[in-house]
């Protein structure tokens, strides 16, 4: 095989539509814009333009909004980070934070922080550095006689 034989395989590439190159091409003329109007030209900007009706988006109410301030934690559960310890992906013996979190492969990548919940139970002696924990979660380590250490101070109850 030569450099000037090669070729792209049957079908692979398609070539493309030339538009407005006369009428016997089939897409001349108008090139397949139709006729006149702002549609035909280019530039055009008139979506959810509904004639002068009150378009669909202004007649539906909107609710709630977007907290620019709000933090948008990983959630891990006590039995997810047993099961990490369990296949030796997680060492108990270590602190276990974020970076650790991450290298385990329990999260994909890290937000703004972790924070750790009480679903199942937790056998390891394990000392955890995380930026929230529900209570029950907090309960369960202690109760298994490992520590927990919360970055983000928790807020006082109103």
């Amino acid at each position: 095989m030569k450099l000037n034989e090669l070729r792209e395989n049957e079908g692979a590439t398609k070539s493309r539509k030339r538009v407005g190159r006369g009428i016997g091409s089939g897409s001349g003329k108008t090139g397949g814009r139709g006729v006149k109007g702002q549609k035909s030209r280019s530039g055009v900007a008139i979506k959810g333009y509904e004639g002068g009706q009150m378009p669909l988006y202004r007649r539906l109410p909107k609710r709630g909004f977007t907290n620019l301030f709000g933090s948008d934690y990983n959630e891990v559960s006590l039995a997810r980070l047993q099961q990490a310890i369990d296949a030796k992906k997680l060492d108990d013996k270590a602190t276990i934070d974020v970076d650790a979190l991450v290298k385990a492969g329990v999260l994909r990548r890290a937000k703004d922080g972790v924070r750790v919940l009480g679903d199942g139970e937790l056998k390891s002696k394990v000392s955890i550095e995380v930026a929230g924990a529900s209570k029950s979660a907090v309960e369960k380590i202690e109760k298994a006689g490992g520590s927990i250490k919360l970055l983000v101070a928790p807020k006082a109850a109103e």
